[in-house]
């Protein structure tokens, strides 16, 4: 999808269409799942591409807990070119999963030509708005990420407290770094949550950075902090 320039950079997409009943994953799967994986070494004038991501769904079945987008997802993405005044050509190999009730590795190769006329421009931008903000811990407002703090006898744990409009039902999604896992607990009442460190890698020391993405309704805000319950410098 082609949205035309964005400052210095191209706005573009990539939208994935599913049937009734199938799912696809975000960048972090969950407990199952392939998360999307990219390759844009064909591009020609591309210097980097950022894919951003709309906040998921939690679902959860017999394989265990998933993050998900079903119906159809637009990834926007964000492209910085090498040279600014020649053309831009996207590129793309990616793989990613597709699940019913199994789950089918798929693979698509794609190319488009990105133009100032950016006809798909609407339709990015409306994905963009669902992309979670970035915002501190403790944050003013009717979403936040208010404290972060070590779970009294469980060296693992995380109590996660968040603040949400009232009659939504928040979901959080925790993410650490490359080679850990981290579980989320549902809502335990009263805006709690409990974030527990399952694997780590045995030389890992130290604060670790976290990503939190909490949704409720229509709105997500993402707030990094660190695995000791500190906030991580942003």
């Amino acid at each position: 999808m082609s949205g035309g320039r964005q400052g210095e950079r191209w706005l573009a997409g990539i939208e994935i269409t599913l049937d009734p009943g199938f799912k696809t994953y975000w960048r972090n799967p969950g407990e199952s799942g392939l998360p999307p994986s990219f390759d844009w070494s064909a591009s020609e004038n591309v210097a980097d591409v950022e894919v951003r991501w709309p906040a998921p769904k939690r679902y959860e079945d017999a394989a265990g807990i998933a993050y998900v987008y079903s119906q159809k997802v637009i990834l926007p993405l964000l492209v910085e070119s090498k040279v600014a005044d020649r053309p831009v050509k996207l590129a793309l190999t990616v793989d990613y999963g597709v699940c019913k009730d199994i789950c089918i590795p798929a693979h698509a190769d794609l190319s488009l030509a990105l133009t100032d006329s950016g006809p798909d421009r609407i339709e990015i931008e409306q994905a963009m708005a669902k992309v979670p903000r970035k915002q501190a811990l403790g944050a003013q407002g009717p979403l936040a990420v208010l404290s972060v703090q070590p779970k009294a006898g469980e060296p693992l744990a995380l109590s996660v407290s968040v603040r949400t409009p009232i009659g939504t039902k928040p979901v959080l999604f925790a993410e650490g770094p490359e080679n850990w896992y981290v579980s989320t607990s549902p809502e335990e009442g009263a805006g709690r949550f409990t974030v527990t460190v399952e694997e780590k890698p045995k030389d890992a020391s130290g604060p670790a950075p976290l990503t939190l993405t909490l949704v409720a309704g229509d709105e997500a805000i993402e707030t990094q902090v660190s695995l000791d319950g500190g906030e991580q410098p942003r």
